[in-house]
């Protein structure tokens, strides 16, 4: 019983750290990412999709970024749902076939803007781990009638020991972004 509290929170907070991460990865930094249109949803016929699905996406040079579009009606709207980004300052150019996206420099006051939006975006999920901590203390506190004071107490341990290693994952990544935003 504790052993799969334990086992559903372990996942539960992985999954959050991914999160974190892939969350991290659409904050520009110097260079053209694809990553950094993942969560970009496109108004394609009416339903909002992640341009992932709709157009395939490389790197051409350092700052320039290349969207094939799987359906050339489609770029309208990939055009307009890039341009109206926020935090991105991209224009992008249509030549009839594909999407061009050529990033600005950032500079150093924009970087340490983009700091601060992964800091903020690096609290949600530390906050968001300690909501799945605070979840499994309540399952185990149910046990409590089932299970000994001994035991209770040495799954709360290992759930905070779990919930440290959890946030310290986020604190590791969160301090790589940092740092890749930072670089000149």
């Amino acid at each position: 019983m504790i052993a799969d509290v334990l086992s559903e929170t372990t996942t539960r907070m992985d999954r959050a750290v991914e999160a974190a991460k892939e969350d991290f990865a659409t904050v520009r930094t110097g260079r053209a990412n694809p990553q950094m249109f993942q969560k970009i949803l496109v108004d394609y016929y009416g339903t909002p999709t992640p341009l992932a699905q709709l157009a395939s996406l490389h790197n051409q040079e350092a700052r320039t970024l290349v969207i094939t579009p799987y359906d050339k009606s489609a770029l309208k709207a990939i055009e307009d749902a890039i341009r109206n980004m926020p935090n991105l300052g991209a224009n992008p150019t249509n030549d009839g076939t594909i999407v061009r996206v050529t990033l600005p420099e950032l500079t150093q006051e924009r970087r340490k803007e983009y700091v601060k939006i992964v800091r903020g975006k690096g609290e949600d999920a530390k906050v968001h781990v300690r909501g799945i901590r605070r979840k499994a203390k309540d399952d185990l506190d149910a046990l409590k009638s089932d299970i000994g004071e001994d035991e209770l107490v040495r799954a709360e341990k290992d759930l905070d020991a779990l919930t440290r290693a959890h946030v310290d994952a986020i604190d590791e990544a969160l301090k790589r972004k940092e740092a890749e935003l930072l670089e000149v």
